[in-house]
């Protein structure tokens, strides 16, 4: 059996742990006081990556960045080129320097965004339309954490060679919200740990979530870019 894949035996020993893959970003500096360089040297080098044309639904523009980077409204700034970061794909560096940034300044969660954000551009975007299955059928008590430290299986097709579902491993991001209440419905993004057993994968197709064997939600997938 391929890596990242977990057979329904190995899917009832494996221990969901909150701990983004290495390859989603798991490196964070050791914090100091603020440095105010550090962050306003790391807020201009991503805004320097910020093509001049572009403009959020709000007509956001990386001007409107620099004036605050001038006022030092550092938290501001940085909100805007996250959102300018998804008018169009921007490089991973963008992505590194946001990060770097944001652990700084000890925002947490947009550290933890951008760094998804940055393992996105080096190993793909994969979205779907996520319902979790209600507590009264048998789905879990608790609310989904957002902010990508769970780690559930997917049943994405592949089988093992008795015809069992060989389970894949992929992160969860819930958007728009801290957490997903139990039985709720969000657009969620996935981390796989091996993305290329998520290849075959293409929007409108739909996978299981599982915490243990039986199903904890159904996706229907909208967005599947992998790298060739």
């Amino acid at each position: 059996m391929g890596e990242g894949l977990l057979s329904a035996e190995g899917l009832g020993r494996v221990c969901l742990r909150g701990r983004t893959p290495a390859s989603h970003g798991t490196h964070r500096r050791e914090r100091g006081r603020i440095r105010d360089m550090d962050v306003l040297d790391l807020l201009k080098s991503a805004s320097l990556l910020v093509p001049e044309e572009s403009a959020t639904g709000n007509d956001v523009t990386v001007d409107d960045v620099w004036e605050y980077l001038a006022h030092d409204e550092w938290e501001v700034a940085l909100g805007l080129l996250e959102e300018l970061g998804d008018v169009r794909p921007l490089p991973a560096v963008f992505w590194a320097s946001m990060a770097a940034a944001a652990e700084e300044l000890r925002l947490d969660r947009s550290a933890a965004w951008c760094h998804w954000r940055e393992g996105e551009v080096r190993n793909g975007v994969i979205r779907a339309d996520l319902t979790l299955r209600a507590p009264s059928d048998g789905g879990r008590r608790s609310p989904v954490p957002g902010a990508g430290v769970l780690r559930p299986m997917w049943d994405i097709g592949h089988r093992t060679p008795t015809g069992e579902p060989a389970y894949a491993v992929a992160h969860l991001w819930v958007e728009g919200v801290p957490a997903l209440e139990p039985g709720g419905r969000a657009p969620v993004r996935l981390a796989p740990l091996t993305p290329e057993l998520w290849g075959h994968l293409r929007p409108g197709q739909v996978i299981t979530l599982h915490e243990t064997r039986p199903v904890g939600g159904t996706a229907v997938l909208l967005e599947v870019m992998l790298p060739e």
